[in-house]
């Protein structure tokens, strides 16, 4: 075995600090090329950790941050891009070198396509081509990296605009959807209350999903919160008196209470007709001063509804902690409830829990005739779906 690593020349200054605090993985079966691999990329500046088989290599992945490995592809028995394809999982942004002597072109090239391997070393070779390839794949790194990040930059700067647009052009409508009592003993449907529902009109944020998770990220939630309080005083005056309506607020506006009640302030003079939706699927134990909130929209007036009960966290929890007037029953409760006992029964108990706490059930998400019945049949108070009527945003206007 001739130790061709040992005589060659290794640069001794780091290339542009690339090489400083940099730590590669080298693989290899044979204890002569691994001593000699890693002699020499300690001698460039790296640290270096070695391996021979695929289980103490995967353990170095699993243990320290790797930036670069370097896997012989035949190792015994064992096969190299088996570490690869590992190292792939544990830290994407590795830079995978496979290392082979091989011909087995469409195994590596199939490797390459599935990304677990970014370069490959072909042997023998010195260890001017080694360090060479190891700068070029970490600058290549680098270069991509900040072309990635200014790809995120333009597009946060963008969606910004996008989320002012929104606000200064007025494409954020409510849709009203009925909320209905239906009751026994022949008594018509009949509505007592509305959800306001946001619609954005905006032509790339065009749905509430799209709309919240951008106020998310830019730290806007509580703008948009302000603009459908608004909204939501201008579609009260359209509203017959004794119709009520039912807002939604994102969990991340009970963090601050004070702003959160100088928002509402269109909406105080009526604060006996609004009830305010907090959603099950949010943890109020991550939020800070929500009991404040709470606290200060039923102080003012205001009504709690806890939505979506059934599809969140914890939902015994939230309503312990809430006290709510209403109790919103998840769509995924009042699907095909007609045809399954355990939600029937489970619908029944929550009624049972309402009756005893003065608070009220809405099934949400109401579709069918026979769910209705059955919601009617395990006591439901009110209900609210596409049976009864979609969303209208000529309702609001």
């Amino acid at each position: 075995m001739i130790d061709w690593m040992e005589h060659a020349s290794v640069p001794q200054q780091t290339p542009e600090g690339v090489r400083v605090n940099l730590r590669i993985l080298v693989v290899d079966d044979d204890p002569l090329v691994l001593r000699s691999v890693e002699r020499a990329l300690l001698r460039a500046g790296y640290t270096v950790h070695t391996a021979s088989d695929v289980k103490s290599a995967i353990r170095w992945g699993s243990d320290v941050t790797i930036h670069a490995a370097l896997v012989d592809y035949a190792l015994g028995r064992e096969d190299g891009l088996a570490i690869l394809s590992k190292l792939r999982e544990l830290q994407p942004s590795c830079l995978r070198v496979l290392m082979t002597g091989r011909s087995d072109f469409p195994v590596i090239v199939d490797a390459i396509n599935r990304g677990e391997v970014v370069r490959v070393l072909r042997k023998p070779f010195e260890s001017r081509g080694l360090l060479g390839l190891l700068d070029d794949a970490f600058a290549s790194a680098k270069r991509m990296e900040e072309v990635a990040t200014a790809k995120l930059i333009a597009g946060a700067m963008e969606e910004r605009r996008q989320l002012d647009e929104c606000m200064t052009r007025k494409l954020l409508k409510l849709a009203l959807q009925p909320i209905l009592e239906v009751g026994s003993n022949g008594v018509p449907p009949h509505s007592v209350a509305y959800e306001a529902l946001l619609r954005p009109q905006h032509h790339t944020l065009n749905s509430p999903v799209s709309l919240l998770l951008a106020a998310e990220r830019h730290s806007r939630v509580a703008d948009i919160g302000t603009s459908v309080f608004n909204l939501a005083a201008d579609a009260l005056t359209k509203l017959p008196g004794d119709q009520m309506l039912f807002v939604n607020l994102h969990p991340a506006q009970l963090g601050d209470p004070d702003r959160l009640l100088t928002d509402l302030a269109p909406l105080d003079h009526a604060s006996e007709r609004i009830t305010l939706e907090i959603t099950e699927r949010s943890r109020l134990q991550d939020i800070d001063r929500w009991d404040e909130s709470v606290t200060g929209i039923t102080e003012a007036g205001y009504k709690i509804a806890v939505d979506d009960l059934g599809a969140g966290y914890s939902s015994l929890t939230m309503l312990a902690d809430l006290k709510p007037h209403f109790i919103k029953l998840d769509m995924s409760l009042v699907r095909n409830i007609h045809n399954e006992p355990r939600k029937q029964r489970l619908v029944q108990l929550m009624v049972t829990f309402a009756d005893a706490t003065n608070a009220q059930t809405i099934a949400e998400g109401v579709e069918t005739i026979e769910e209705s019945e059955a919601l009617v049949e395990c006591g439901i108070h009110l209900m609210q779906g596409f049976f009864y009527g979609r969303p209208d945003l000529d309702l609001a206007r």
